[in-house]
């Protein structure tokens, strides 16, 4: 299980918003994010560039830590 900290989510939109940005990256499975926390933790099934999950997460609108 790998952790993100993500910065800028204050809802439950945020948190959806959060979770389609990794669930479209192929490769991340049993993505949780949550909000009281301000993280996300997801399952790879084969190595993903942590730059591939930051940018994901930039386009949709959030700050990785």
């Amino acid at each position: 299980m790998k952790k993100v900290k993500i910065k800028g989510m204050s809802c439950r939109h945020c948190v959806h918003t959060v979770e389609k940005a990794l669930q479209e990256i192929e490769g991340i499975e049993n993505v949780q994010v949550n909000l009281e926390r301000g993280e996300a933790t997801f399952e790879e099934t084969k190595e993903i560039p942590m730059e591939t999950i930051k940018e994901n997460i930039k386009k949709a609108g959030y700050e990785v830590e």
